[in-house]
């Protein structure tokens, strides 16, 4: 195995929207890049987006080979990586890990050239024209090596994680697979959940949706087989979460059936408490920021004009939202800052005319 201080030369195989932005991040730092695609469409955009290029790699220059493949397809993928490049390290950026490494385990092949991993980043879109160069900055990307992984192949993949400047964070297969199912894999059951009741509520009253709405909806407009999949690979994991949000749903169902017990603000009051334990920006412990909520035109050069304003006041901006006025061609941005910057803020919005919401 090459060893990751000398010039990698890396194959992607998979050019969706995680593979393309790998191709792209790794190109940018000035590594080589080659793609591969079972659609070679997908691989000509990524190329022509700056992913690398759709040329075949000399197979013995090759140290790394990534797997961006839907679930079903990454241990045949990685079998025929082990084979095909000799001397490279191959990884996956699936988000279940067990089940891949339980089918390649018995395959006889050199598993300390595999080290899978989870970059823990993405969107509901999906496709090459979605990719970026910047995706993965700032955000965890997991490293799961197993008892077979051999210490520079897990080097390999980490020299790839800080090349596209994300946080790593080395954890073992099975407990990866038990985090994503609480933190990932749930979530989006939910949010799929409360997007399909939409589905019976009546036209007029989804006039009144708000940004709430269309958050906590947001990810259930991920591909549906991609998404069969990789709860289909977590299914053990997903069932033990599902269970426990079934008794804490019946205790929620209590709590409004008995108005005025206190049991309903209890149980509101957890819900507040767990949304302080989500870590914050860039990981340090989430901070109680607040909201300058400001009116804005939906108008070329609005935004722009906005966030001038916000720099010449000397604000730094920690998280932004925008909800959009139903009827009116406005939005109402808004800007998450420390509690300390909040009244300088408003003050200059107002002072140049723009209406902030009390």
């Amino acid at each position: 195995m090459t060893a990751p201080t000398a010039t990698p030369v890396v194959v992607v195989v998979g050019a969706g929207l995680v593979g393309a932005s790998i191709g792209c991040a790794l190109t940018a730092r000035g590594i080589p890049v080659h793609l591969r695609d079972q659609k070679p469409s997908h691989a000509l955009v990524a190329a022509e987006l700056g992913a690398g290029t759709v040329e075949p790699p000399v197979e013995h220059d090759v140290t790394l080979v990534v797997a961006a493949v839907p679930p079903n397809a990454l241990p045949g993928v990685i079998r025929d990586a082990l084979v095909r490049y000799p001397g490279a390290t191959v990884t996956d950026v699936g988000s279940v890990k067990a089940g891949v490494l339980a089918a390649l385990w018995d395959s006889g092949l050199e598993l300390e050239r595999y080290v899978g991993s989870h970059p823990m980043a993405g969107s509901q879109h999906s496709g090459p024209l979605t990719a970026r160069a910047d995706l993965f900055e700032d955000r965890t990307w997991v490293i799961t090596p197993h008892r077979r992984s051999a210490p520079a192949s897990v080097a390999a993949v980490a020299a790839m994680v800080q090349a596209c400047r994300a946080r790593q964070v080395i954890m073992d297969v099975d407990d990866h697979d038990a985090a994503v199912a609480r933190v990932s894999h749930l979530p989006h059951l939910m949010s799929v959940l409360m997007a399909g009741h939409l589905n019976s509520v009546p036209a007029e009253h989804l006039v009144l949706a708000g940004q709430g709405l269309r958050d906590v909806t947001r990810v259930a407009g991920s591909d549906p087989e991609l998404w069969e999949q990789i709860l289909g690979a977590n299914s053990a994991a997903v069932l033990l979460e599902l269970r426990s949000v079934q008794d804490r749903l019946d205790r929620v169902i209590k709590a409004v059936e008995s108005p005025g017990s206190g049991e309903l603000q209890a149980q509101l009051c957890l819900g507040v408490e767990g949304t302080r334990r989500i870590p914050g920006k860039h990981g340090a412990t989430q901070v109680a920021y607040t909201q300058v909520v400001v009116e804005i035109p939906d108008a070329p050069g609005a935004l722009g004009r906005l966030f001038a304003l916000v720099g010449d006041a000397g604000v730094n901006v920690e998280d932004i939202s925008i909800e959009h006025d139903q009827v009116r061609q406005v939005g109402y941005l808004a800007l998450s800052v420390a509690p300390d910057q909040a009244p300088g803020l408003t003050a200059a919005m107002t002072a140049h005319g723009w209406s902030v919401q009390p």
